[in-house]
């Protein structure tokens, strides 16, 4: 496992990383929870991530109950919470990033996660009703009130991220220092073009989230939904469409190729293609059981056969889709 700078900042984080997204409090459970953490840590990973609104709030307590059995010592890893959208639907409870709000939440993820502190804490998406200065105020307090020890943004535009960090400039603030965008063979345009500028001007780094398309990109969904995958989960059903799409599987089917080619499965050649982006802090993996786990730790193996030869053959199949 290869470590990676987040971004311009001093913190050290492993190339791939463990996400909790769909999968814990809806297919992983705490056992099994503990187990796939443990798994990830013996292959160099020492980056958790999560959020407050994930299953609920549940995926926090499984996740912090799993940590405090393993029990490493807090130096040994990373871990990370989001917030936005909330646990209940309420003023100043619900899709708001104010100071009464974010000054509730790191409190709530704390004490689900059973941690004194956070090492990321990131805004899961923009507020259009509170202005940046409140929000940009409030992360730079829960910094120095020790309750985490880095803040970022997910899903936020270019000129979002500028106004911010400008803001934190102006006045000596702590400054975001990461993004979480959704980033895969598909899903391009905003990490390769929008927020290009951002990482010469302000250092930004990425934790990228989807590498697999929610699934789409292990060819799974080829001949329709398999039993037990993600799109079945209650309260998903909207991936269905996107994952069965025709086209979409159309050109997944040609990456098989490639990766068959290259003596690896197509889930670990579309990890292996994100680590080529040097701008990537790290790459955001899901699993239900730990064989998959182990599968996606592969990928850092197969970096090394994208030769710009096998790159340029990826962008004629992928070039003119990616969104």
């Amino acid at each position: 496992m290869n470590y990676r700078r987040l971004g311009r900042s001093g913190l050290q984080i492993s190339e791939l990383s463990v996400g909790s997204w769909v999968t814990y409090g809806n297919q992983v459970d705490h056992r099994l929870a503990r187990e796939s953490l443990a798994a990830a840590r013996d292959h160099g990973v020492n980056f958790f991530d999560n959020a407050e609104v994930y299953a609920k709030g549940q995926s926090e307590a499984i996740m912090g109950r799993a940590l405090k059995e393993l029990a490493w010592p807090r130096v040994d890893y990373v871990v990370s919470t989001k917030f936005f959208f909330g646990l209940n639907q309420a003023p100043n409870q619900h899709q708001t990033l104010n100071r009464k709000y974010l000054h509730n939440a790191i409190d709530g993820s704390l004490a689900r996660l059973q941690l004194d502190y956070v090492d990321l804490v990131f805004c899961h998406r923009p507020d259009p009703h509170t202005p940046i200065e409140e929000t940009v105020w409030a992360m730079s307090d829960i910094i120095a009130r020790g309750k985490a020890l880095y803040w970022g943004t997910s899903e936020w535009s270019a000129d979002e991220i500028r106004a911010a960090h400008e803001i934190a400039e102006r006045h000596h603030l702590r400054k975001p220092v990461m993004e979480q965008p959704e980033y895969n063979l598909l899903h391009r345009k905003r990490v390769e073009r929008e927020y290009a500028r951002l990482y010469e001007d302000i250092g930004l780094g990425l934790t990228t989230w989807s590498p697999l398309a929610s699934g789409l990109l292990t060819g799974k969904y080829r001949n329709g939904v398999p039993e037990g995958s993600r799109a079945q989960v209650q309260g998903y059903e909207w991936l269905r469409e996107r994952l069965t799409d025709a086209g979409r599987n159309g050109i997944v089917g040609r990456l098989a190729e490639v990766s068959d080619d290259l003596g690896c499965t197509l889930a670990q050649l579309s990890i292996a293609w994100i680590l080529k982006n040097p701008h990537v802090s790290t790459v955001l993996t899901g699993a239900s059981r730990t064989e998959q786990i182990r599968e996606n730790m592969k990928a850092v193996e197969i970096v090394g056969k994208l030769t710009p030869e096998v790159m340029e053959r990826i962008e004629a199949i992928v070039g003119k889709v990616a969104a």
